[in-house]
């Protein structure tokens, strides 16, 4: 199994990119949104953690923003938390498509919380910083200082970048996109 990690700033079309590649994709920012809509335990253990800010169930995405906007501490804590499920789950999808050729990991701190492996290839999303801003100001929950919090936790773009093999540069068009991804692919299979 060829695992390929995708690498990028926030708004880059990381999800996009993934998609695009048309092989199974473990997207964890979806499956943190199913944990805290479906998840009772889940949502007891961020109550127990920040009962000053997590009252309602299914945990709603303003009580998780309120609290990591008043203490980036409370960051931390949901992390620690959300992780260790997100990990159960990308271990049940690896092993669901074990005998796949090749596997998506789109999960925002993959380097970060170190679960990437050696031999993952890595692939960073580049797209111009207005583009990108345009973008996420458009996202329904856009919050500059949020986006700022989770910068803080993350690692540099430019080291992101570095440990990548390949770029796909992302003008948010499908061709730009279909054509970094077509080149990948024949390098690698």
């Amino acid at each position: 199994m060829i695992r390929i990690g995708i690498l990028g700033d926030m708004g880059s079309g990381k999800s996009y990119v993934a998609k695009d590649f048309g092989y199974p994709v473990f997207n964890a920012d979806y499956e943190v949104v199913k944990l805290y809509q479906k998840n009772k335990k889940i949502f007891n253990k961020l109550k127990k953690s920040l009962p000053k800010y997590i009252h309602s169930f299914p945990v709603d995405k303003k009580e998780i923003s309120n609290a990591i906007l008043i203490n980036k501490k409370n960051l931390t804590k949901i992390i620690k938390i959300i992780h260790l499920e997100i990990r159960k789950k990308l271990n049940f999808f690896l092993k669901k498509h074990k005998n796949t050729k090749i596997i998506i990991l789109d999960i925002p701190l993959l380097l970060e919380n170190k679960i990437n492996n050696k031999k993952d290839i890595l692939i960073y999303v580049e797209s111009k910083k207005s583009e990108i801003l345009k973008r996420l100001k458009k996202r329904k929950n856009f919050n500059q200082k949020l986006i700022k919090k989770f910068k803080s936790i993350q690692l540099p773009i430019s080291y992101k970048k570095k440990k990548s093999q390949f770029i796909i540069k992302n003008n948010f068009t499908k061709k730009s996109v279909r054509n970094g991804i077509k080149s990948i692919l024949k390098e690698i299979i």
